[in-house]
């Protein structure tokens, strides 16, 4: 039996009853809230392994709940949507949900993206196991004033630290460990979120975006993490 807690955020009675009854018969420990003020306070007090949240509910939306959760856990968060406008998608990639679903959607797809967030959990957590048993000294990749303490997860820019998501992360490490090479949106995004992602590249962009805020003099004119026009990025360091 699986151990892993899902918090279902929905505030729509029948949808949170299915929702959880299908959950738990996968062996998932459920709590459910019904409304975005609830969502957070089951959330600090749960620490959750997995959190479904329901973009249109009362008391605060799910744009606004994961903005917050997101400087708050490193959780995966799938947003739920009802409507299937890009602007919402990417709305919800930019506050920081890892993965989206547009209603109405089947059991069989929705516990196929959990399963696949959980298992990219668990080969993180794998990796950083290792990376701490093999490197009994510290590793760091220094570019100039960037410097990337891999032992550590830590970024600093200029001797000052930079505060970044998970995903964000663990793209510049990659970028940054493949130095002057073209990388493809396509091998991005299955290399730092899995061969199993069901997203699409403008989850890279998104990404590409928030780190140039982070590591660029100017952003608008980027020299570290350059666009290779028809082909992806390049990472100059």
């Amino acid at each position: 039996m699986s151990s892993e807690v899902i918090l279902v955020v929905e505030d729509e009675p029948a949808l949170q009853e299915t929702l959880a009854y299908n959950l738990e018969k996968e062996g998932y420990s459920v709590e459910v809230a019904g409304d975005g003020r609830s969502a957070l306070d089951a959330a600090r007090r749960l620490q959750p392994d997995l959190i479904l949240l329901d973009i249109m509910l009362p008391e605060m939306d799910g744009f606004e709940v994961c903005r917050i959760l997101r400087k708050e856990t490193n959780s995966p968060i799938l947003m739920l949507t009802a409507r299937d406008d890009e602007i919402d998608r990417v709305v919800g990639l930019e506050v920081g949900a890892d993965d989206y679903l547009t209603k109405p959607f089947s059991m069989r797809e929705l516990l196929a993206r959990v399963k696949a967030q959980f298992r990219r959990s668990r080969l993180l957590r794998e990796e950083m196991a290792k990376v701490k048993e093999e490197t009994p000294e510290q590793e760091a990749l220094a570019f100039d004033n960037l410097v990337i303490n891999i032992t550590r997860r830590e970024v600093t820019l200029g001797g000052d630290p930079l505060q970044m998501k998970p995903k964000e992360y663990e793209l510049l490490v990659y970028l940054a460990r493949h130095r002057g090479q073209m990388l493809s949106r396509e091998l991005i995004l299955e290399r730092v979120w899995g061969w199993d992602y069901i997203g699409d590249s403008r989850t890279v962009d998104v990404h590409i975006r928030w780190l140039r805020q982070k590591v660029e003099s100017d952003p608008a004119n980027p020299l570290r993490i350059v666009t290779v026009r028809g082909g992806g990025y390049r990472f100059e360091g």
